[in-house]
This record gives structure tokens, C-alpha cells and sequence, in this order.
């Protein structure tokens, strides 16, 4: 299906990250949350990067979870050494092409893209003003998955390292940096901005608009486009189970296509096949999650419930911890027990866990917590063996 478009939304962020947007802060850093699989990298990529290089801005873009096995700080640096090398002069460019690291640029400058933000090479700050005096245009780094960076020492150091790139080219009349952080995990991002020694104290995360009706409408003029015979689509019906599927676009164009399948049921009209399809798999997701919570052991299950409930104002093993662990483990919980079960459940695969370079602990999936709000709010908490085989509350039968 071809993608839909949100240029208005693009405009909007665009005029408020240049300093256009009135009472916005996002000319010092937009933070955007969205959860997974909503559509935000396709919007930062296809809709948001356009806008700005259409304004003469040089975009670029790093997703910190398209290598886990690299440490953010350099997934970040590698990106900002690619769009220079796009800028280096023809001598320069020939130059690294033939093996040689490094290049003297017109002011004495010399750079070595391989060794950005390495101690022995250019700085991030550096670098990027480099960039920013060769191309001479604004600049917007986009880092997606940004709440990635804080795993790592390296990362947090580079989040360190923009801010002041930020300062330092940035001034009340003109924007020379432009810095895009979106995250899957709000809890996550609001790491980077809530404390005194987070890197962009102050700043707010802003939550990306989710797909709805226009992008359900955008679908069904599709759909009767090409199929002429299907006329009228039920488009109510399939915002239903839009919404069933959290609106996630990639779930729910999966089953549009099985539903339409020249193969499928002959009997039933498409539009039901695809909500039958939403009911099963919110059924499917909320069972794994019960099962996997099921599947700890007893310590697992109350440091993990201990997470749950707490959030970001969880505390490992302060004295409450440890008497709830007690509590709900049936036995006597130690810190070195409770230490345990948490790297335990940071090594499951996949990780039922995050856990910053500070310390900091987050459930890995933020649909979990969701779950788990819901479960409590609908007084199904905690799950037993007898609610894997339940109907979610917004499942009909």
C-alpha cells in the first residue's frame, strides 16, 4: 500500500523546530514518544525529513536500535561522518576513497570521519558545526530510538556531547542545530530530560499524533479504487479494528491483505474477516503477556510486578521493595535475591527489562505496562492460569 502522508503534522513540527511555532520549545530539541510499530520512523523518515531538506536543511538520521551490537554513541557519530563525507570536496573525497584517514579542510581544519567523536578525533560539537559550515545550512540530527543512547556510558556522554553542540550553534534568533529525539518508550525518553543531570533537562516530550480516522479513510479509498466491486466499504468497521490492533498500520495492512486474498472466504465480506482478525490477535497479545508473566518465578514475579507498579519511581531495594517482595513471593526476599531476579529478567530473550547505564530499571516493552493498567483497572490482577483462556474486556464475543 502506499504510504500516507502527513504533511500538515511535518509543516507544524518543521515551523516549531525552527523557532516559528508560538510558546514551542522545539528549537531546543523536539522529543517525540510514540509506541512501537505506530508508524513514527516512517513518519520521522518519509514525511518530517522532506519538509526540512525542502527548507534547506541538511537532515540527518540515526536509528540507534538498526545496530544493537554497536554502542549508540557510535551509531550516532557514524551517521554525522557519512553527511560529511557527502560534503567533502572532490580532493577530499578522493582522498579517503584511497585508504588515506584524514583531510585538511579550507581553515586549517583536519578531519578524520572515522574517528569522530573518538578521543583522538573531532568532537561531536565539532563535527557537526563542520557540517554545518560546509553545507552552509541549518542542520537536523534525528535520532530515533534515542532513549537506546542511555544504555551505554559512550551514549549518554553523545547526549551530552549535542546539547552542547546545541549551545554553542544555536542563538535566540537563529536555529543552526536542529535536534529530533523520538523514543517507543515515553518512560524511556523522559529520562533524558526530568533530572538535573539528564542531557536536556527542561525539554518536553511531546506525544506523536497516533493514526486514526484519516488514515482508516486513506485506506479505503484505496481498497475502492482497486477493487471497484467492494463498494461500500464499512470503513467504521474497519476502524474498529484499527483500533483493536493499537494502531499499529503494519498489523492491520497484514490482515487487509488476508482478508482480501482472492483465496479467502468467499461468504464473509473482508471488512469482517479483518476485525475477527483484530479480536484474535488482541486476544493472542494479551495471552503471551499473561503467559510470560506466569512463566517467572516467584522473586521474578514480584521484582517484575514491583516495575510494573511503580515505574519510573521504582526502587530496587529500598525497604518497601523488599517487603513487597516478601509479600508477594511468600518468603523472605534479600537485596542480593531481588539482584538476581532482575538480571534475570534482563537476560531473558527478549528482555523483559531495560536498565540504563545509571542504573535506572523500565519494563523493555511499554505495551506490557499498558497491559498491566489495564488488567488492574478491570480488576483482573494478577493474571492466574484460568485468565489465559479469558476474552480481553474489549473483546466481543
Amino acid at each position: 500500500m502506499r504510504h500516507f502522508p502527513r504533511p500538515d503534522l511535518a509543516r507544524q513540527l518543521a515551523d516549531a523546530m525552527r523557532g516559528e511555532g508560538l510558546f514551542s520549545d522545539a528549537h531546543n530539541g523536539l522529543f517525540l514518544a510514540a509506541p512501537r510499530r505506530t508508524g513514527k520512523s516512517t513518519f520521522l523518515q518519509q514525511d518530517l525529513k522532506p519538509v526540512l531538506e525542502a527548507r534547506g536543511v541538511v537532515v540527518v538520521y540515526v536509528d540507534l536500535w538498526s545496530d544493537m551490537h554497536q554502542d549508540p554513541a557510535d551509531l550516532i557519530a557514524k551517521a554525522i561522518a557519512g553527511e560529511i563525507r557527502q560534503h567533502l570536496g572532490v580532493i577530499a573525497k578522493a582522498t579517503q576513497a584511497a585508504g588515506i584517514g584524514s583531510v585538511e579542510l579550507p581553515g586549517g581544519i583536519r578531519i578524520d570521519t572515522s574517528r569522530i567523536g573518538k578521543t583522538d578525533g573531532l568532537t561531536l560539537a565539532a563535527a557537526l558545526q563542520e557540517l554545518q559550515r560546509m553545507a552552509a545550512k541549518p542542520v537536523a540530527l534525528i535520532i530515533d530510538e534515542a532513549q537506546h543512547a542511555l544504555v551505554s556510558e559512550q551514549g549518554e556522554a553523545a547526549m551530552m556531547a549535542l546539547k552542547s553542540a546545541r549551545d554553542q550553534m544555536n542563538s535566540p534568533d537563529q536555529a543552526r542545530l536542529m535536534l529530533v529525539m523520538s523514543g517507543s518508550d515515553r518512560d524511556k525518553l523522559l529520562r533524558l530530560v526530568n533530572t538535573n543531570g539528564a542531557p536536556f533537562y527542561g525539554s518536553r516530550i511531546e506525544r506523536l499524533p497516533e493514526l486514526a480516522g484519516d488514515f482508516v479513510r486513506f485506506v479505503v479509498e484505496q481498497v475502492e479504487s482497486q477493487r471497484p466491486e467492494l463498494k461500500p466499504v464499512d470503513a467504521n468497521m474497519l476502524a474498529s479494528a484499527f483500533q483493536l490492533f493499537n494502531h499499529r498500520p503494519q498489523f492491520f495492512i497484514s490482515a487487509l491483505g488476508d482478508a482480501l486474498n482472492p483465496l479467502a472466504d468467499p461468504d464473509q465480506r473482508f471488512e469482517q474477516s479483518v476485525l475477527t482478525a483484530a479480536h484474535q490477535a488482541r486476544i493472542n497479545d494479551e495471552s503471551q503477556m499473561a503467559a510470560e508473566f506466569l512463566a517467572l518465578n516467584p522473586v521474578e514475579r514480584a521484582v517484575f510486578w514491583r516495575l510494573l507498579e511503580k515505574g519510573p519511581q521504582f526502587r530496587p531495594y529500598d525497604a518497601e521493595a523488599l517487603r513487597f517482595y516478601n509479600e508477594k513471593a511468600g518468603k523472605k526476599v534479600s537485596a542480593a535475591s531481588a539482584q538476581s531476579a532482575l538480571d534475570a529478567l534482563r537476560s531473558r530473550t527478549p528482555a523483559l527489562i531495560w536498565k540504563s547505564a545509571r542504573g535506572e530499571y523500565s519494563v523493555n516493552d511499554a505495551m506490557m505496562h499498558r497491559w498491566y493498567e489495564k488488567q488492574r483497572a478491570a480488576g483482573h490482577w494478577p493474571p492466574t492460569i484460568a485468565s489465559l483462556s479469558r476474552k480481553p474486556d474489549d473483546v466481543e464475543e
